[in-house]
């Protein structure tokens, strides 16, 4: 309330069933923390997004168990099951663009406010919006991938990572940080990078983490001991070891099941439990986190023209010199009340423009497929993928998740 002063706030959401026990612990813990404060939860679009000036977007279109397909389907052929990678990212993505699209419609409708999104495949979803609403400067895509590897280079180190000052480029979910700097301006990636091959790397909160995600975090050793040249988002893995990662995968059980017997599973029962009592006094899901802290850091940066540096998915307009314009790049830029101020990356070397071209014709012909209806187009980004290079292996994952997707995506001819 300090940083971020508020007098409402509303959660929206279409499934009625799932928001209650959300809305009830909100309600009392806004009761007990912020009492000034108005909250409500509604499943009205009108009540939700009227005179706000900030909405913060995160939908999973077609819930855990559509996720569960998306990792279990390429899985069976053999391809990495993943939520924002490969086939899985590009179920999830044909998805979410729907039901992005007309979320902004339906917030422009009511309000002028900032649309702050964190919907996955972030990338996917950030060059759909940049192509339906390509006059609107208010959408801002984020990702907090980039904070939580900060956060765990901290703990590397040593360090307080809010003192670190990065720089970055790449696509989202696909990029590397060049250098980060201390409050002193020295790069301190070099000793970041000892630290990580002589002691192996852990995210941040560790200790809170499934094991899924710590194999995730310790391949960031081999990543650098193939590539040294830059510190490597978690997410290259999948692109740069396909085979090693399908392999290590479950197909029986994925991170998905993990996420709704472990983590989906606490949340709702706490919320429950809280609603029961009365109160969120000691409740353990309340905490800060890299996800939350993010999103309002940015919004408070907006709001207060504080021209903080961030880590955002931008269209590139020359921030990567040898790029195409019209890409949707993750890289710093600064941000306040007028918007992003982006800070240029020059011209990148082959290899890293090799790998994000091919990321990038894969991201740029999913989005041409869904707006094309395109069944060609569909497999042709499947098969750019790094995680399928295969046309028929292409094609029959295609197809089953067609299958699978029947009524949330449109028909591919």
């Amino acid at each position: 309330m300090e940083d971020f002063p508020l007098n409402r706030v509303i959660l929206y959401d279409i499934d009625n069933e799932r928001q209650n026990p959300i809305g009830g612990f909100g309600k009392i813990l806004f009761k007990e923390e912020a009492p000034g404060v108005k909250f409500l939860y509604t499943s009205d679009k009108e009540t939700a997004y009227k005179d706000v000036d900030f909405v913060f977007c995160q939908m999973r279109t077609g819930g855990y168990p559509m996720r569960e397909k998306d990792e279990k389907i390429p899985l069976s052929f053999g391809i990495i099951g993943q939520e924002t990678c490969g086939p899985g990212g590009f179920a999830y993505g044909m998805r979410s663009i729907r039901d992005m699209i007309q979320m902004a419609d339906d917030v422009r409708k009511y309000s002028d406010a900032w649309i702050i999104n964190y919907t996955n495949p972030a990338a996917i979803v950030a060059l759909a919006l940049s192509k339906a609403f390509p006059d609107d400067k208010k959408i801002l895509n984020i990702c907090d991938q980039p904070v939580n590897l900060l956060r765990s280079y901290g703990r590397a180190i040593g360090y307080d990572y809010k003192k670190l000052d990065p720089r970055y480029f790449g696509l989202n979910h696909f990029g590397w940080f060049t250098h980060i700097y201390d409050e002193f301006g020295f790069d301190i990636a070099p000793k970041i990078k000892e630290a990580i091959l002589s002691n192996g790397f852990k995210p941040a909160d560790a200790e809170q983490r499934d094991e899924s995600w710590l194999d995730t975090y310790a391949v960031v050793k081999d990543m650098l001991m193939d590539f040294p040249e830059y510190l490597p988002n978690t997410y290259l893995q999948y692109y740069l070891y396909p085979e090693y990662k399908a392999a290590k995968l479950d197909p029986n059980f994925t991170r998905a099941n993990e996420v709704m017997k472990g983590r989906e599973k606490k949340v709702f029962e706490e919320c429950e439990r809280a609603i029961e009592i009365g109160s969120t006094k000691d409740s353990a899901i309340v905490h800060n986190d890299a996800h939350g802290d993010m999103i309002l850091e940015v919004a408070i940066s907006i709001a207060k023209n504080l021209q903080k540096t961030y880590i955002l998915i931008l269209p590139n307009k020359g921030i990567i010199g040898n790029l195409p314009d019209d890409a949707m790049v993750e890289t710093a830029a600064s941000l306040g009340a007028g918007g992003v101020s982006p800070y240029a990356v020059g011209n990148i070397d082959t290899f890293y423009k090799g790998l994000i071209e091919n990321q990038y014709a894969f991201e740029k012909l999913t989005v041409e497929a869904y707006f094309e209806a395109s069944y060609t187009k569909a497999l042709a980004a499947l098969t750019l993928n790094r995680t399928v290079v295969d046309a028929k292996k292409a094609r029959k994952v295609l197809d089953a998740l067609i299958e699978a997707n029947e009524g949330y995506w449109p028909k591919l001819l």
